[in-house]
């Protein structure tokens, strides 16, 4: 019989290097992805400044838009309060129009607050609609500590459109958003309808966190998504209850059956128009798509006030009296 050979001593302490230096290796990698992570937590998801977002656009004193801005800081408001379902306490401003039994309820974007929608709550005042403008939670006067990129401000923007019914003699509802509240407000399409919400008005919507997320990485970061984006959006599902994937427009939009206009900018560089285009193909219920020439990100507003209430007051004669 021939003898077992034994591995020598220098090849087993040799593997057992190698094993060692893989380990510390994975240690490593999954180290800086926490730490990369947790970063991008903090700042695409945690409440705080978002300095990388543009907020407001250069205006003449002459413009329409200036002039509404104007009056909608000046106005009388009232302040609103509601609970959500989670326990936080959301704030709103509520500007009456004259003997009017029609809302809006309207949300504002990512790194926003209610301060800043002087352009499209003036416009749909002066279409005839009491407004109501709600900071929306980890933002302005509300509370909380995480923001949803729509998912999760969703079931807020309903909350919203309930309250306006028992504090009100609103009959009749409509649902609007720029950029994330779009995306929040196409999100909420989705979900069960009070019969006053007649239909929903999305301008610059996103198609998802996982995408907008993704493709804003690339952008702002030049990064690729994976794996940084995936291991941010399991922090985020174990930190804020929701995953990017989760916080899905496509996928809500698909069982929404109230009428949706969907406005996007043809140089929208934030959130591209092609999101805006996807949302209107998955869009089974009667649907409008806007592409407006030469626009940004949410500034078709800005570049033609009138010819953007024209529109807006187009479509909504169809579906609210």
């Amino acid at each position: 019989m021939g003898r077992l050979e034994v591995p020598r001593y220098e090849e087993w302490l040799g593997v057992k290097k190698w094993w060692i230096t893989l380990a510390v290796l994975v240690v490593l990698v999954a180290g800086g992805l926490i730490g990369a992570g947790s970063y991008f937590y903090h700042v695409a998801i945690a409440r705080g400044d978002k300095s990388f977002v543009t907020q407001s656009t250069k205006l003449s004193k002459k413009s329409q838009v200036y002039h509404e801005k104007y009056w909608y800081l000046h106005t009388a408001k009232q302040t609103w309060t509601i609970e959500s379902h989670d326990h936080l306490r959301l704030v709103a401003w509520y500007i009456p129009a004259n003997k009017s039994t029609k809302t809006v309820v309207l949300a504002h974007g990512f790194a926003g607050n209610k301060s800043l929608m002087g352009a499209w709550a003036g416009m749909y005042h002066e279409l005839g609609y009491n407004v109501l403008v709600p900071d929306s939670r980890a933002s302005g006067a509300s509370q909380g500590q995480a923001v949803g990129y729509g998912w999760l401000e969703r079931r807020d923007d309903l909350q919203w459109a309930r309250t306006v019914v028992k504090r009100t003699a609103t009959k009749q509802i409509v649902m609007s958003g720029i950029s994330m509240g779009a995306a929040g407000m196409t999100m909420a399409s989705g979900e069960r309808q009070i019969p006053q919400i007649k239909a929903y008005v999305v301008d610059s919507p996103f198609t998802s966190a996982n995408a907008i997320i993704s493709y804003q990485a690339g952008q702002l970061y030049h990064l690729p998504a994976f794996p940084l984006v995936n291991v941010t959006s399991l922090i985020t599902k174990l930190r804020a209850g929701y995953s990017f994937k989760e916080a899905d427009a496509v996928a809500q939009i698909r069982k929404n059956r109230l009428p949706i206009m969907i406005i996007s900018g043809t140089k929208d560089d934030f959130v591209p128009t092609r999101m805006g285009k996807q949302l209107y193909r998955n869009a089974h219920q009667p649907k409008r798509l806007w592409l407006v020439k030469g626009a940004g990100h949410t500034t078709a507003i800005t570049q033609n006030y009138q010819r953007y209430k024209r529109h807006i007051a187009s479509f909504l004669a169809q579906y609210v009296d």
